[in-house]
């Protein structure tokens, strides 16, 4: 494939479209970095030399020297399914040097289900707006297969690369109906097992990276229909869940499981899942390896559980780690971590903020939350502490910087009922912030390191008002960086690299993480100068595809120096090129199992970055 670009220059030698010049440059195998001069030409690494490259006018010319250039970042845990439709450039993430995105993950796609049904899957388990999502679906839904699903999507100007396990929650209610497959009794007959096994089959035969399922119970329906159901993957019995495993086993492709986050002992089904002792082992990628502050024990389960799946059942199992903390924002009680305990539950069922305040000033109400608020020995998640919150935004400004507990204390009155009045005086203009994990640098240094312990888990596109951690890579990156700058250094800055690209590329059977000569240029150009304390400032920015919605984003462009996607320089600077995301389209979709080495098949032809 040619760019249609004339390669030699006056002096007759060979030039390229993209040289990058005097960069440590990774490859994403893990291996040490090595300055050199990359030569790109048709989307591919044609050359990595210390010898000069030659230019000609039309070359993007890249000064790297004093900085590191390296694969573009994979996000594996995304729920882009939405956003990617209406705004199919995803500048957020590939701002911040992310190439390729994982989506379809928690159960949850788009692929067989209606634009009804797909938007009440989708909107309270990852609090995006609903009637943006349905308003998403509904304006570009016109592929009833996955096969036309992946058209669709290449289709589209996408920024970066795309790709994507086929939800369960998805095929389930495509072939029982979102009513049946979202009750405790409904089971799937003989007949409706087989469609399900068929459905899956013909999404893995597209290319899809796998299946997602879900056991974890706090995630609940949105719409009137369903409301307050748990998301269909969750009403599948082991049988059921055992067929899947059958089939991505013998095709080796990949689970992505979302555990029961509140009892935890589901781990173990799919940890067994995955071993290989007797039989083809299962690939299996698991939420979540994280230090919480509720249960500061359950951070030295991770290793031993991937040994055993791994080292003695011969296993491929996987943990998915947040490399940085897992902080967030609150407006009133939209929250997804109330949906742990019933009282949190029945006050997000209540849509509207009237019905809910009337519910929240019940005194028989407040008992009850009081009560699963202070449960001392249920599972949870959330430290359920509100000394250890923040109020960031309040009509009463001289609440500002104070905890909840703070606010209690001035007003005499058990936290709870402090937090529920603020609540109804306020509603969702008191905003709040807490950590729920992975505070502890230390436990994070072990983390990181400990075999079957991989990055992951952004969550980015969902969450739009809570949390931001787009620039997991980045922070990663300061991270070690600070460490090392510190004499203590955690690990080499190759193998750091290897687990946000090649690592990933390689698990989930994909043509991602690599930068070696001849593979695809997707690539990020890092400033270690700017891994500072920008990396972890707040900041918000309007969503133009969901109406203007205010969303948590990142901004570290002093990080970021440029972004590439298939050889074509996207963002540098803090800019994007014109046109991009809406003319300008450069990613496609990965199919697992394929090598595609080469660029997308023109969509538009991207002009020169601004100036």
């Amino acid at each position: 494939m040619t760019s249609g670009v004339d390669h030699k220059h006056e002096g007759g030698g060979d030039v390229y479209d993209v040289v990058v010049r005097g960069g440590l440059w990774f490859d994403g195998t893990g291996s040490p970095g090595t300055v050199r001069n990359l030569g790109i030409r048709d989307g591919v690494v044609a050359t990595a030399t210390t010898d000069e490259l030659p230019v000609g006018p039309g070359t993007d010319v890249i000064d790297a020297h004093g900085k590191w250039v390296m694969p573009g970042f994979v996000d594996t845990h995304t729920h882009y399914d939405a956003e990617v439709l209406v705004g199919p450039g995803l500048p957020e993430s590939v701002r911040h040097g992310v190439t390729t995105v994982l989506m379809g993950n928690c159960s949850l796609s788009t692929v067989y289900v209606n634009a009804l049904d797909g938007a009440d899957l989708f909107s309270r388990v990852e609090a995006l707006p609903r009637d943006h999502v349905l308003r998403a679906l509904e304006s570009t839904k016109t592929w009833t297969s996955p096969r036309e699903y992946v058209e669709a999507l290449d289709r589209m100007p996408l920024g970066p690369n795309v790709t994507a396990f086929i939800g369960h929650s998805d095929v389930r209610a495509s072939v029982m109906g979102l009513g049946r497959s979202t009750e405790a009794a409904g089971r799937p007959t003989r007949s409706e097992l087989t469609a399900i096994d068929d459905k899956v089959n013909e999404a893995l035969d597209a290319g899809f990276l796998g299946v997602s399922t879900m056991t974890n119970p706090w995630d609940k329906m949105d719409g009137d229909r369903y409301r307050s159901r748990t998301l269909p993957s969750t009403h599948a019995s082991w049988s059921e869940f055992r067929r899947l495993h059958r089939i991505l086993r013998r095709r080796g492709r990949v689970l992505q499981a979302v555990p029961n986050l509140n009892t935890k002992y589901d781990v173990a089904f799919f940890a067994l899942a995955s071993t290989g002792l007797g039989r083809r082992p299962m690939k299996a990628s698991v939420l979540a390896a994280a230090d919480t502050k509720a249960e500061r024990w359950v951070n030295r389960i991770f290793g031993p559980i991937a040994y055993v799946a791994n080292r003695l059942g011969k296993g491929i199992f996987r943990w998915q780690h947040l490399p940085t903390t897992f902080e967030v924002h609150s407006d009133g009680i939209d929250l997804v971590v109330f949906e742990e305990f019933g009282s949190g539950r029945a006050a997000l069922h209540l849509k509207e903020e009237l019905g809910r305040n009337d519910l929240l000033k019940d005194e028989a109400y407040r008992r009850w939350f009081r009560q699963d608020f202070e449960k001392k020995f249920s599972p949870r998640v959330w430290h359920r502490d509100f000394d250890d919150t923040r109020i960031t935004e309040c009509p009463d400004e001289s609440l500002v910087g104070c905890s909840i507990g703070d606010v209690a204390r001035s007003r005499k009155l058990h936290p709870v009922d402090t937090f529920l009045d603020l609540v109804v005086e306020h509603g969702r203009k008191f905003r709040w912030h807490t950590v729920i994990a992975n505070d502890r640098e230390k436990v994070a240094n072990r983390l990181i390191r400990t075999p079957g312990v991989t990055v992951g888990f952004s969550d980015a596109g969902a969450h739009l008002r809570n949390m931001a951690f787009y620039n997991f890579g980045i922070c990663l990156l300061r991270r070690i960086h600070d460490n090392e700058k510190r004499g203590t250094p955690v690990m080499p800055l190759g193998e750091v690299v290897h687990k946000l690209t090649g690592e990933l590329g390689d698990f989930y059977g994909i043509d991602a993480g690599h930068l070696r000569v001849g593979d695809r240029a997707d690539f990020v150009v890092i400033d270690p100068n700017g891994l500072n304390g920008d990396v972890d400032a707040y900041h918000e920015a309007t969503m133009a595809e969901f109406g203007g919605l205010s969303r948590m984003v990142n901004r570290n462009d002093a990080a970021v120096s440029a972004t590439a996607v298939a050889g074509k320089v996207v963002f540098r600077e803090g800019n994007f090129v014109p046109g991009y995301g809406t003319s300008v389209g450069t990613g496609r979709f990965l199919r697992a199992g394929v090598e595609e080495r080469s660029p997308a098949p023109a969509r538009a032809t991207p002009v020169a970055h601004p100036s």
